[in-house]
């Protein structure tokens, strides 16, 4: 189990290392064509230093790698800049976001899938402004106005991923503790519960309400998050939200296991179509 940067740089050198070999290439050639030393490109292959996007490029050049989705997410697991050297939108708010926070983001943008299990709050990409503020303000405390602020339009633009195009495809298990619980009181809570019915209409969303008659479940562990890649399965990384920090499984098996409890969960849970009627009375309920 490793934080968010070491996870990336060991996927990205994974990845370089099979596409090397993919190649033709020995590393030392791989060098020789870049104008490096052989221990670089073996340091970088390891994950036992980072590099630049610039470098990754050239490698990927190298590599004749043109697979324009893949560089990108490539680029993007080497830094913090695009393929055009500009900062990504959540730099400008280096101040009130944690690196983990950051780097979640930065899987979060590229990814293709994300499936995840909630078991007390609305995903934060389907979340009212006045339901992420509520949400937000309990969950980190001694925070002022400005930076509140800050951080719950952080949370409306990672939104912007179910908008792109292609769209990111989300997946959702829901336990029914997340429809009940009132944050921010009952008119917040109600007006949260129609969004998700609006949410649950749009054909990249997958919504699945996992109720309290189901009994116990394997969800009981607590949430978690999967995000996967349309280029490549093994940049799949799951992430464990834990109360000062955030874990990332980057293991073969480790999101094999999580992919599979994923699974059971949807089994277990309402269809989409019955989860939205659920929803929808819940909501007329709540804003009764």
């Amino acid at each position: 189990m490793q934080h968010g940067p070491a996870v990336r740089r060991r996927k990205l050198g994974a990845e370089l290392r099979a596409l090397r070999t993919a190649a033709g290439l020995t590393s030392e050639e791989a060098a020789g064509l870049v104008g490096w030393h052989q221990s670089k490109v073996s340091r970088i292959e390891t994950g036992a230093s980072g590099v630049k996007p610039a470098d990754v490029r050239l490698l990927l050049d190298a590599y004749a790698v043109e697979d324009a989705r893949l560089r990108e997410l490539l680029t993007v697991l080497a830094g913090s800049h695009d393929g055009a050297g500009r900062h990504h939108w959540w730099q400008a708010y280096r101040g009130v976001l944690p690196p983990t926070y950051r780097d979640f983001i930065s899987l979060e943008s590229q990814a293709s899938a994300m499936r995840t299990l909630e078991t007390s709050v609305v995903p934060g990409l389907l979340q009212t402004p006045e339901y992420a503020r509520a949400v937000t303000r309990a969950a980190v405390e001694g925070l002022d106005e400005e930076q509140l602020d800050a951080l719950v339009e952080v949370r409306l633009a990672r939104q912007d991923v179910l908008r792109a195009q292609p769209p990111l495809e989300l997946s959702a298990v829901l336990d029914e503790a997340v429809l009940r619980r009132e944050v921010g009181g009952p008119g917040v809570l109600a007006r949260q519960l129609e969004r998700l019915v609006e949410a649950a209409r749009l054909p990249q969303v997958t919504l699945q309400v996992l109720p309290f008659a189901a009994g116990a479940h394997i969800g009981v562990t607590g949430p978690f998050v999967i995000f996967s890649f349309l280029s490549t399965s093994d940049l799949d990384v799951v992430v464990l939200d834990h109360l000062t920090s955030s874990a990332h499984l980057e293991r073969k098996e480790d999101v094999e296991a999580y992919s599979e409890a994923f699974n059971s969960l949807q089994e277990h849970a309402l269809s989409p179509e019955d989860s939205l009627d659920f929803i929808a009375a819940t909501a007329h309920g709540a804003s009764a």
